[in-house]
């Protein structure tokens, strides 16, 4: 007979959960910095979390934490303390990338950005910060859910967001959300309150992509038609008589001068129902359309103006403002 096996009591299931905790801090940890701020002209002090992601030390972090600093210092778990420069930052991702000035100063730790695709509901998710700051504070939960959609401040609509459970404070943001293999999957942003366990984090793929951007041009390239609007359902009757396939649109409350949409002849009233041939439900229908590749590229703008349907060309141009439609 095969002898009998002990299942895991509690003790070797909290021990196996600890080591996986300690292990993933003891990597990760060292590259976690706080982050102080100090803004000249409101006299103003704050902070947060980053985590350097380089070995030649850029840090990421939240464009919030860093957004009216006019100077910036990183202190590291070792207690080493450095001044740092902002590369780039893009409030419609919340995201900013910091270089440390680390001139004469020995190698710096750094943290590997995971593949956030293959993280899954339910495992363990670890957060490190300095929340309120208390220096290079460990949380623990597991992923909630996946592809949340969350507002930033700059009213854009941020995707791919990761919902966890561990727990975050002020001064946790910016700071690494990580795998149990020592892998960053997020870059904490935000909680509700006065919420508990609400906690949310900018996937890495996409923290990824805007650092890269931001290490190369420093900010984010986007393209804007110069309207405003508002969300509105379309009348039954008009889809109905146009075979729309679309319930709602965008109405154009107005028009920028000189913008792209003046110059193609958009008006104030419009519904905008679609853009390059896809369909815009809303603003953030419209947002998600207007990337860095459609600059300067004529692209269709369908219409509705009165019981008319309409497709207007329009060239979009690069958005040199923070929050553009």
């Amino acid at each position: 007979m095969e002898p009998h096996r002990r299942s895991p009591d509690h003790a070797d299931l909290l021990d196996a959960y600890s080591e996986a905790v300690i292990r993933a801090v003891e990597v990760v940890g060292p590259a976690v910095v706080k982050i102080d701020t100090r803004a000249k002209v409101a006299r103003e002090s704050g902070g947060g979390s980053g985590v350097v992601f380089t070995p030649d030390g850029f840090v990421l972090t939240n464009d919030h934490v860093v957004e009216r600093a006019d100077r910036l210092r990183v202190t590291f778990a070792d207690g080493r303390a450095m001044r740092a420069d902002v590369v780039g930052r893009d409030a419609d991702t919340d995201l900013a990338v910091l270089r440390v000035d680390h001139a004469g100063s020995a190698h710096l730790p750094w943290a590997t950005l995971g593949d956030s695709r293959s993280v899954r509901v339910g495992q363990v998710a670890i957060a490190i910060g300095n929340p309120y700051g208390f220096h290079h504070s460990v949380t623990s939960g597991v992923v909630s859910a996946l592809g949340r959609s969350l507002r930033a401040r700059s009213g854009r609509l941020m995707d791919e967001i990761i919902q966890t459970d561990a727990a975050l404070n002020p001064g946790n943001s910016g700071g690494p959300l990580v795998t149990t293999r020592g892998e960053v999957i997020g870059v904490n942003t935000a909680m509700i309150l006065p919420a508990q366990g609400l906690c949310f984090a900018i996937a890495s793929n996409t923290a990824r992509f805007v650092a890269a951007r931001l290490m190369r041009d420093g900010r984010i390239r986007r393209s804007y038609i110069g309207v405003a609007g508002q969300n509105v359902p379309v009348p039954r009757a008009i889809a109905h008589a146009h075979r729309l396939a679309v319930s709602a649109g965008v109405l154009v409350v107005s028009v920028e001068d000189k913008s792209p949409a003046a110059a193609a002849g958009v008006c104030d009233g419009d519904i905008v129902i679609g853009f390059a041939d896809t369909a815009v439900t809303g603003i953030d229908d419209l947002h998600g359309r207007l990337t860095e590749d459609r600059i300067g590229v004529p692209s269709t703008l369908t219409v509705l103006r009165g019981l008319e349907r309409r497709v207007i060309t329009v060239v979009p141009r690069e958005s040199t403002a923070v929050i553009r439609n």
